[in-house]
């Protein structure tokens, strides 16, 4: 069965979703052992930043980041 553009494309690059995003931080925190409450504060602060950084600030950040 030949695939659509769309469906190659999503096969060749990450396909980005904030939901993807916050269920990723959702089950690292409670693998960590973080309260439900804990994990709504996260969250909340996370749809702040969704709104203020752009993925590629975001990816940058990340790469530079020094624990």
């Amino acid at each position: 069965m030949a695939k659509s553009l769309q469906e190659i494309q999503d096969m060749l690059t990450d396909k980005w979703s904030n939901n993807a995003c916050r269920g990723y931080v959702i089950k690292a925190m409670e693998s960590c052992g973080y309260k439900s409450k804990d994990i709504r504060e996260i969250l909340i602060e996370l749809y702040e930043v969704f709104d203020f950084c752009s993925v590629e600030e975001a990816a940058a950040y990340y790469e530079h980041w020094q624990p």
